[in-house]
């Protein structure tokens, strides 16, 4: 190693500091090393590569030191690792398998045995790679995905440049699933090439290691380092990427509209069988690719590198429809656009038919999971926003491969059989078969309005907390932001996105339901909760009074139903309107005119929508709150002044005074809206549309029937 701290493609993170409150605990220094690896994209992605280290410990049983190894578990990803996400073996034990193994044909059955080999019962469960670890003889070692590395290992020539480029200080080893023999060819390519410093695996990635944490650390880094500098290098000499741009991307502007325009429709089409949560990216490198004259050859090859393929499947559907195509007219577009993806489930369906075993897991979902729009960008579908997300980088890790490869010599990627393999491998399919079960709102993407607070915010925590993706929207920034950083806070933040709406104004709608559309992909459930009040008698009611009530209230709801509806049958699967109403909308009483008329509108307005919309499987319906004073913006407005004098008591009176006047005697809390929210939309009431639940505590003259 050179021991230069300076590098140009990849990110030197060590802190010596921190590295030395960890002296003597080789097993947090592991963490802090994957930590620092997995927090640089360049090196791996999300869920991808592992990390080791070997230390001495105390057997618990024999009061013996052994050899125990510490290796990043099943499922974990380095950038966010913690102690619980390594598996801990004994040594020995692992070794000994080499005495059992009977062949690749039974691979599987190793990966059964680690169990055996479990020195820390409370560790995560070890993963496939496991083993090319432990039969290395190493004190730490990095397996790592990085793009340069790979591009290499993917090129037609990689073997006799990785030769030449390391002058024989990096090893090897031919394309091999990961498994008990890959860590065996490892082993081999050690033993015939004693000294080296790394072995490269052909079109997978790169093993490097040190005597430390810090020395392994560092030989990663100069490794992909040097492959990053022939890269560049190779560039500059070749020329233009992929032979060239064949078309022109549409400005900024236009592509986020095209893009946002068709992402409900191509969600339409990938949630045929599932629900789907959508991405969409025009990165720079993606555009380089998508609007290039090699996409055509390239694209159907699909990826090498396994961790690229389990994200993104065989290959992508490239859309070939012009990228300024008019929008405007749905159903054209979903005409030209589905034989595209007929095409693409025949594929997929033949692909799976050709290489099936006798004990193949069934047929997944044929649909693409990356979509390419040349002059746009890329769209990722998966069942939830961070694999949507993570396929996204995945793909566009796939790209800077293809792109190296090509530059140093030409790209080749798994084969179709091999490919197969990994995707329906039997131990990733009972890794599936052990995922919990989904939430109910899993797929499902949320608009409420009037989200920054009280009823609005408890109704889109309560669907965040069931799965789904929540989109928040206020009229007041501040408290939009605090709301949105609460909520990334619980949820993380591929769950929330947010956005100032006013709902009386269309521009500011539409602006909010692009934010859905390039951010989820669509819209499922649109909550009009967005509301004001304001309590008088005839006389002091003004003009103003009136005509604020009627916009917000019901124009409101009318516009952003409006818009909604339109993006649900661009997906073509049905969708809910949740219009939070009010107990007002059936009873009167004094000083509320202009509130109660509004609320009763839009209770109306409920109705003929729900009779509109059944032959679109959009389901409309209603909750009637009243007297939710917590956290309520409509008591901060002089609303509880105005009831107060109403009803001649104090304002502290009426919580008590609401509730006492209840069948139930209950005090309601917006949690109780939210509730009665998720239980239309939770999936017991699929076929209800039109209705009414009352959340009053029991108010005999608001009984709907």
């Amino acid at each position: 190693m050179s021991g230069n701290k300076t590098f140009k493609f990849v990110s030197y993170l060590w802190e010596d500091a921190k590295a030395k409150a960890l002296a003597g605990d080789e097993v947090a220094l592991l963490v802090y090393r994957s930590n620092l690896l997995g927090a640089d994209l360049r090196l791996t992605n999300y869920g991808g590569g592992n990390t080791s280290c070997k230390v001495a410990s105390m057997d618990p049983l024999t009061q013996k030191q052994v050899d125990v190894m510490w290796v990043k578990g099943s499922g974990g990803d380095l950038g966010t690792m913690k102690k619980e996400g390594l598996a801990a073996l004994y040594l020995d034990r692992l070794h000994d398998l080499q005495n059992i193994y009977k062949g690749l044909a039974f691979e599987d059955e190793i990966v059964a045995l680690y169990n055996h080999c479990i020195f820390d019962f409370d560790s995560k469960a070890p993963s496939i790679d496991t083993a090319l670890h432990g039969l290395l003889p190493f004190k730490h070692i990095d397996h790592l995905h990085p793009d340069a590395a790979i591009a290499i290992a993917a090129a037609k020539d990689g073997e006799k440049i990785t030769k030449e480029l390391f002058k024989g200080t990096i090893g090897w080893v031919p394309w091999q699933r990961p498994g008990f023999d890959l860590g065996l060819q490892l082993k081999k390519c050690l033993e015939d090439n004693p000294g080296i410093r790394g072995i490269m695996l052909g079109s997978h990635g790169l093993f490097t290691w040190g005597d430390n944490a810090y020395e392994s650390y560092m030989n990663t880094l100069e490794v992909i380092e040097i492959c990053a500098q022939y890269l560049e290098d190779s560039y500059i000499k070749k020329g233009a990427a992929f032979k060239g741009q064949k078309i022109n991307a549409l400005p900024k502007e236009q592509r986020m509209t095209q893009a946002a325009a068709l992402a409900p429709i191509l969600r339409g089409f990938c949630s045929s069988e599932t629900k789907m949560i959508g991405h969409f990216t025009d990165d720079d490198r993606v555009l380089e690719f998508i609007n290039s004259t090699d996409l055509d050859r390239l694209a159907p090859m699909g990826t090498s590198c396994p961790d690229h393929f389990l994200r993104t499947k065989i290959a992508p559907l490239v859309l070939n429809i012009p990228a300024d195509i008019d929008m405007k007219n749905s159903a054209d577009i979903k005409q030209k656009i589905e034989p595209l993806f007929i095409a693409y489930r025949k594929m997929y369906s033949d692909y799976y038919q050709q290489c099936k075993r006798d004990n193949s897991p069934a047929l997944r979902d044929a649909n693409p999971v990356v979509i390419l729009f040349p002059g746009v960008g890329m769209f990722t579908f998966a069942k939830d926003k961070q694999t949507a997300r993570v396929s996204s980088e995945f793909y566009t890790n796939a790209i800077n491969v293809m792109k190296g490869a090509e530059a140093i010599s030409s790209y080749t990627s798994l084969p179709l059989q091999e490919a197969f393999n990994i995707e329906y491998w039997l131990l990733e399919e009972a890794k599936l078969q052990r995922m919990p079960k989904a939430k109910s709102l899993k797929g499902k993407i949320a608009l409420v309005t009037g989200s920054g607070g009280g009823i609005g915010k408890a109704i889109a925590h309560k669907f965040a907390s069931e799965g789904a993706c929540v989109i928040l929207s206020d009229n007041n920034l501040e408290r939009l932001q605090l709301a949105k950083d609460e909520f990334i806070a619980a949820y993380g933040k591929d769950v929330v996105a947010a956005d100032i709406l006013d709902v009386t104004d269309a521009a500011s709608i539409k602006k909010t339901m692009q934010t859905a559309s390039l951010q989820f992909g669509g819209l499922d459930i649109i909550v009009n909760n967005a509301g004001l009040s304001i309590s008088k008698t005839m006389e002091d009611h003004t003009e103003q009074d009136w005509d604020l009530l009627y916009d917000v209230l019901v124009k409101g709801q009318f516009l952003v139903t409006q818009s909604a509806i339109d993006m649900m049958r661009k997906q073509s699967v049905g969708g809910d309107i949740l219009n939070i109403v009010s107990k007002n909308a059936l009873v009167s009483g004094p000083n509320n005119a202009g509130y109660g008329s509004a609320k009763a509108a839009q209770l109306h307005l409920s109705r003929l929508n729900a009779a509109e919309l059944g032959k679109d499987k959009i389901r409309v319906n209603v909750v009637n709150p009243d007297a939710v004073i917590a956290g309520s913006n409509i008591w901060s407005s002089g609303w509880a002044e105005g009831r107060a004098k109403a009803y001649g008591i104090s304002i502290e009176a009426l919580p008590e005074y609401y509730a006492s006047r209840t069948l139930l005697n209950e005090i309601i809390l917006p949690t109780d809206i939210a509730n009665a929210c998720f239980a239309y939309v939770g999936g017991l009431l699929n076929k209800t549309t039109g209705n009414v639940i009352n959340v009053d505590g029991g108010i005999a003259n608001s009984f709907v029937r």
